[in-house]
């Protein structure tokens, strides 16, 4: 008896780190195909893209719960290397979403959101830790068009897009808090890693399963304009 239990723990302690790594690179593959879609379909223009700070992207956003109309997803974020954050993109890091109920347009279906840091106080907001979307940054329904090549806005910190079955719109999050998935992190890194490292340390190289993703940034939008 003593062996078998051994031996369930030996497989237990080999299967969930390549569990949990498979979580981390379905994750990358799944937020790569959202920004993929969302831009090449121009719901994000790339003039924009070309601004921002970070990016974050969180595919398949779902509401939990009866009656509590919370809603959580799971997503990645990478921001401009450099000290000025004005070079090319970092190696991706895990990243939370926590909400309150965000209106009808959810319903029963999934939502995917892209969320572009527009100015450096955000960003630093934002890989401080838990931030807060109205308290801790300022947030605004991305614009898209026109509107979109002539955004100039200092005190929007973060515009927030969504896509539901196909459609792209500017999107509010109303007071959603974003955090640091630290244990995934460590999952995807193999050591104890927080976004902020992970983003600013020159030493973080870009895992395989990140690669597709932060070449496809860095082949759009290389550097700020």
């Amino acid at each position: 008896m003593t062996q078998k239990i051994v031996l369930l723990l030996m497989v237990l302690a080999t299967a969930l780190p390549l569990l949990a790594q498979e979580k981390t690179a379905k994750r990358l593959a799944e937020s790569t195909a959202v920004l993929k879609t969302i831009v090449n379909e121009q719901g994000i223009p790339k003039s924009l893209l070309g601004k921002a700070e970070c990016v974050l992207v969180y595919p398949s956003v779902k509401k939990v719960g009866v009656g509590i109309g919370v809603t959580y997803g799971r997503g990645i974020i990478t921001c401009r290397e450099g000290s000025e954050m004005n070079g090319k993109w970092s190696p991706p890091a895990m990243y939370t979403l926590d909400t309150g109920s965000i209106g009808a347009q959810l319903g029963s279906t999934s939502t995917d959101y892209v969320l572009l840091v527009m100015t450096p106080r955000g960003a630093n907001k934002v890989l401080s830790g838990k931030l807060k979307l109205g308290a801790d940054a300022s947030a605004a329904a991305g614009p898209s068009g026109a509107k979109a090549n002539t955004f100039n806005d200092p005190n929007v910190d973060i515009l927030t897009y969504s896509q539901t079955k196909g459609l792209f719109a500017g999107a509010s999050l109303g007071s959603a808090s974003m955090a640091s998935d630290d244990d995934m992190n460590k999952e995807l890194y193999g050591k104890q890693l927080d976004a902020t490292q992970i983003v600013r340390d020159a030493a973080v190289s870009v895992p395989a399963a990140g690669k597709e993703l932060v070449n496809f940034l860095n082949k759009i939008s290389p550097k700020h304009d």
